[in-house]
C-alpha cells in the first residue's frame, strides 16, 4: 500500500511538472511572439521615422531653395533699383503735382482725353524735386550714331558737387525702339552710377499713347508728310520732358542730346540768371543756335509775339519789348557737335560761331 502511495504521488507530481513545464513553453510562445510583434512595430516605426527625416530634409531643401529665390530676387529687384527702372504706369506715386501738370495738356490734344493718367513709361532715378535748375534733354536713336554719352559727361562734368545738388539733369527717351531705350538705361547706369543714385540725373521714357495715332503710321521715305510728322512729334517730345520738369525746378534749360558744355558753364548760367536786371524776362539764350531743328524756335517766337506784341503796333515796337524778355548770353555756353540729324538721312554741320 504504501508503495502504491508512493507511486501516486510519483506521478501526481510528474503530471504537476508535465503541466508547469507546458505552461511555461505557451507562455514563452506568447512572450516571443510579442517581441516579435514588437520588434515589427519598432522597425516599422523606424521606417515612418526615416520616411519623416527624409521628407524633413526634402522640405528643408525645398525651403533653402526657396530662400535662394527670395535672396535671387530681392538682389535683381535691388538692382533694378540701381537700374532704378519703375513702371509708372496707372499707379498713383507721391509725386501727383507732376501727373496734374499733364493735365493742362488734355485741353489742345483730344487723344489724350480719355486716357487716365499721363505719366511717363518708365523712370529711373529718385524723381527728385525742389531744386533751382532743371536740365531736359530729348533723344532719339540716330541709327548707328550717338552722342548722348560725350553730351551728358560735358553737363555732368562740369558741374560743381553744391551744384549737381540742386538740379536734376532729365534724360527723356523720346523712341519707340525698346533696344534704343535699354542702351541708354545700360549706358548711364554704367557711366553715371553715382548721379542716378544721388538723384542729380533722371531718365524717363515717353509713352506710345502720348502720340496722335497720325504719327505711328510709318511713311515711306518718299513722303512729303514725314517731314511734317517728325516735327510734330519733336513738338511732342520737347512738350512732355517740360511738363514732366516743371514742377521739380524753379528754372528750366532745354539742351540737345549731341552738344558740349563749356567749363564753369553753369556757374556762369546761375551767376547771370541771378544777377540779370530785366525782372519780366522770359527765356535767356545761351547759345545762337537755338533748338536746331524747327519749327521749336518758329513756336517761341510766335510765343513772344502774342504775349509781347499788340494788336496794330508797329514791328520795331514790339521787338523792342522782345528784347525784355528774350535775351541771349554771349560768348555761347554750348556747342553743336552732332552731325546724324535725329531726321533720317539727314546731316548738320551748324556750329555755333560765338562759342
Amino acid at each position: 500500500m504504501r508503495t502504491k502511495h508512493v507511486n501516486v504521488l510519483i506521478a501526481v507530481a510528474a503530471f504537476v511538472l508535465f503541466s508547469f513545464s507546458c505552461f511555461c513553453i505557451s507562455r514563452m510562445t506568447q512572450i516571443s511572439n510579442q517581441l516579435i510583434n514588437c520588434r515589427n512595430h519598432i522597425l516599422e516605426f523606424k521606417e515612418k521615422i526615416l520616411h519623416l527625416k527624409n521628407k524633413t530634409e526634402r522640405n528643408r531643401q525645398e525651403l533653402i531653395d526657396a530662400l535662394r529665390k527670395v535672396k535671387y530676387e530681392m538682389t535683381q529687384r535691388k538692382n533694378m533699383s540701381l537700374n532704378l527702372v519703375e513702371k509708372k504706369i496707372n499707379t498713383l506715386g507721391k509725386n501727383e503735382t507732376v501727373s496734374n501738370t499733364f493735365e493742362v495738356i488734355k485741353f489742345f490734344f483730344p487723344h489724350l482725353r480719355k486716357v487716365g493718367r499721363i505719366y511717363p513709361d518708365v523712370i529711373i532715378g529718385k524723381e527728385k524735386t525742389g531744386v533751382s535748375f532743371a536740365l531736359g534733354i530729348s533723344t532719339v536713336s540716330r541709327g548707328n550714331q550717338s552722342y548722348l554719352k560725350q553730351t551728358l559727361n560735358s553737363v555732368v562734368s562740369r558741374m560743381t558737387l553744391s551744384e549737381e545738388k540742386d538740379s536734376v539733369v532729365i534724360v527723356s527717351v523720346a523712341d519707340r525702339n525698346e533696344d534704343y531705350l535699354k542702351s541708354v538705361v545700360d549706358m548711364i547706369k554704367k557711366r553715371f552710377k553715382r548721379q542716378l543714385k544721388s538723384g542729380s540725373l533722371e531718365v524717363i521714357s515717353i509713352p506710345a499713347f502720348f502720340y496722335p495715332n497720325m504719327l505711328h503710321v510709318k511713311k515711306s521715305a518718299e513722303d512729303s508728310g514725314k517731314l511734317a510728322s517728325w516735327h510734330i512729334k519733336q513738338v511732342l517730345d520737347f512738350c512732355f520732358l517740360m511738363l514732366y520738369a516743371q514742377p521739380k525746378a524753379m528754372y528750366y534749360l532745354q539742351l540737345e542730346d549731341d552738344i558740349i558744355a563749356k567749363k564753369m558753364y553753369f556757374t556762369k548760367i546761375t551767376d547771370f540768371v541771378h544777377n540779370i536786371t530785366s525782372k519780366n524776362w522770359f527765356y535767356i539764350e545761351f547759345s545762337i543756335l537755338g533748338f536746331i531743328d524747327k519749327p521749336i524756335d518758329l513756336l517761341l517766337g510766335d510765343i513772344f509775339q502774342v504775349k509781347m506784341c499788340n494788336p496794330g503796333e508797329t514791328p520795331e515796337k514790339c521787338a523792342e519789348r522782345n528784347k525784355q524778355i528774350r535775351i541771349r548770353y554771349k560768348p555761347s555756353l554750348f556747342q553743336h557737335v552732332g552731325i546724324q540729324s535725329s531726321f533720317p538721312g539727314r546731316e548738320q554741320y551748324s556750329k555755333d560761331i560765338y562759342y
